[in-house]
């Protein structure tokens, strides 16, 4: 069983035994922190992948979603009119950054079949319940021949193994996190009826040792400490 069949199991079953009450999002209570960090400590960091996400914008069909929107600060940067987050503080916080933001969960998102041209998951597949349902979601409510950009850490980098070191150690974010191979996801696109485009990687930097600003490099390298995914929904197949 792969791990994201482990991870959709473990989902359905915390689902079935969740009462509704408990479905306030955990950051919520760190929404203020968690945003502070892009100008803070983040800062850096968040321009290089501003950058190399800016090298595809001309090419992504509108108009455009971002699912699990946050805060907003990539979505204000990058131009993408309208955002869903089940955090209703960090949805807040978008709103005033002058974004739609619908409330919701990108595994069943209240938008019409076809209604966007390019979906945006920028880190979210690292933080949802199932990223086969997001997908799935996605695949449904992208026109014909649109786009998912997905900008993420991946397991085998230095920054994921950093990460998930401070996941073991319960990090007040990366706990909630599961860091996932590029093998692995691109399996998964596969699966749900997408093809890949374009792979584009970033953050050569080591953790803690981001000095300067860098430009992107084409094709996946493991040495990445981001990796921007571009996936086109194919016509003839749905999702698995």
């Amino acid at each position: 069983m792969s791990s994201f069949e482990e991870q959709d199991r473990a989902a359905k079953a915390k689902a079935r035994t969740r009462a509704p009450s408990t479905e306030a999002s955990p950051f919520d209570d760190l929404a203020s922190v968690y945003d502070a960090w892009y100008e803070e400590e983040g800062k850096l960091t968040f321009d290089i992948e501003v950058r190399a996400f800016r090298e595809l914008l001309p090419l992504l069909p509108k108009s455009w979603l971002e699912v699990g929107v946050g805060s907003g600060r990539f979505a204000q940067a990058l131009g993408i009119e309208s955002g869903i987050d089940p955090s209703v503080e960090l949805a807040e916080i978008a709103r005033r950054r002058g974004i739609t933001v619908h409330q919701g969960k990108g595994e069943k998102t209240p938008f019409d079949k076809e209604s966007f041209g390019t979906v945006f998951l920028i880190v979210t597949i690292c933080f949802v319940d199932s990223p086969r349902d997001v997908l799935r979601e996605a695949y449904r409510i992208l026109k014909p021949g649109g786009k998912v950009v997905l900008g993420l850490v991946l397991k085998e980098s230095p920054w994921g193994k950093f990460y998930e070191q401070k996941k073991q150690q319960g990090h007040r974010f990366y706990q909630y996190a599961t860091f996932h191979s590029y093998n692995g996801l691109t399996e998964l696109l596969k699966q749900t009826g997408f093809s890949i485009e374009r792979v584009i990687s970033t953050l050569f930097q080591k953790p803690g040792e981001v000095k300067g600003m860098e430009l992107p490099q084409g094709d996946y390298s493991p040495d990445a400490g981001f990796t921007i995914i571009v996936v086109g929904k194919q016509a003839s197949e749905g999702p698995a």
